[in-house]
């Protein structure tokens, strides 16, 4: 088998942009792995500080709790003298506590639903870039195998 000139510059051709399709590949990959990396450490970082604000209230949660013990325990002492005001402060002390309570549930929720936002924002953000990536490639592969007006 004989190769002509021809065959030989139309091999290189092909080699030629075989090399070029890899290289618009290879980066449009080290794009997406960035994007991807990008987001699992957005991921990361707001676990933690989702985890801190939680921490934080359930740390303040046992004070409350704490507190509200201590003063019960404190009390016990007005049982004997006047049941009737010490129950009732009892229910009104119960109540108060537990609309604290409620207050640091709802706080917490709030807390992961603005955590849960913020993943989202940048979930949405990686798959903006890995899909403008992926339309620069599509882009670039289309206008590398176009024919040539030659």
């Amino acid at each position: 088998m004989k190769k002509t000139p021809e065959t030989q510059e139309l091999f290189g051709q092909f080699a030629g942009k075989a090399v070029d399709a890899v290289a618009v590949w290879t980066d449009a990959n080290q794009k997406v792995l960035r994007e991807l990396a990008d987001l699992s450490a957005s991921t990361v970082k707001e676990g933690v500080r989702l985890f801190a604000e939680l921490q934080s209230s359930a740390v303040e949660a046992m004070k409350q709790g704490q507190g509200y013990w201590l003063r019960r325990q404190s009390d016990l002492g007005e049982w004997p003298k006047d049941p009737f005001a010490w129950y009732q402060k009892s229910v009104l002390d119960g109540i108060e506590e537990t609309q604290k309570a409620f207050k640091l549930v709802e706080d917490n929720a709030q807390a992961v639903t603005r955590s849960a936002e913020r993943l989202q924002a940048a979930a949405e953000q990686a798959a903006k870039e890995i899909q403008q990536t992926y339309a620069g490639v599509a882009t670039k592969v289309k206008t590398l195998y176009t024919p040539s007006d030659n």
